[in-house]
């Protein structure tokens, strides 16, 4: 299966003029990522690293577009990447995580893009305050707070599900205050990049 490599990633952010910040953010993102994935295939999962690194990388690449998980779904579908264009289409909705039993790789999408604050892992308390700041300043009523509590709380199961296959809990693997895009740079990547 075609998978994204770094190059061409690289070559979006140029077509797309991503931005520094947005660079480090994917950069991030898919490190978190790969990080956990890593660990459930350890314990027997078969998650699509590959498929997990392209999609982090081109998540947020066309981010200073109005909908900008569209415009980058659709250009990965152009690309030839249909199943990278799913997970990039559905990152926003952050909803209907798997049980850890059937766990995939847009799960751990949404997992590293709600784990992280730009480009540094703040964990799951820290996320979330500032998702429910930035909706009271939207004028978000109680309902869609209600929906980014039940997120949450989705996300939090999850998270609890993989800290039991993994035996540690994730905050335990990566470590908060982490810079992410760092250690992405930093981090010889093996088979998902080439």
């Amino acid at each position: 299966m075609k998978r994204i490599t770094l190059d061409e990633a690289l070559e979006l952010y140029r077509e797309f003029e991503t931005p520094e910040h947005v660079i480090r953010h994917c950069k991030g993102v898919t490190m978190i990522a790969l990080i956990i994935a890593r660990e459930l295939n350890r314990q027997g999962h078969s998650l699509d690293t590959g498929m997990i690194f392209g999609a982090g990388l081109t998540h947020d690449m066309a981010r200073v577009r109005d909908r900008h998980w569209d415009v980058a779904a659709d250009r990965l579908l152009e690309l030839g990447y249909p199943e990278e264009s799913v997970i990039v289409r559905n990152h926003m909705t952050g909803v209907g995580y798997s049980p850890i039993s059937r766990v995939n790789e847009q799960d751990m999408i949404w997992l590293g893009d709600r784990l992280i604050k730009e480009d540094t892992y703040v964990g799951i308390n820290e996320r979330f305050r500032y998702i429910e700041d930035k909706a009271r300043k939207r004028g978000e009523g109680p309902e869609g707070l209600e929906r980014i509590r039940k997120s949450k709380g989705d996300m939090q199961h999850l998270m609890d599900g993989i800290a039991q296959v993994i035996g540690k809990t994730i905050d335990e693997l990566i470590g908060i205050g982490t810079n992410m895009a760092d250690l992405f740079d930093e981090t010889e990547l093996g088979e998902e990049t080439k």
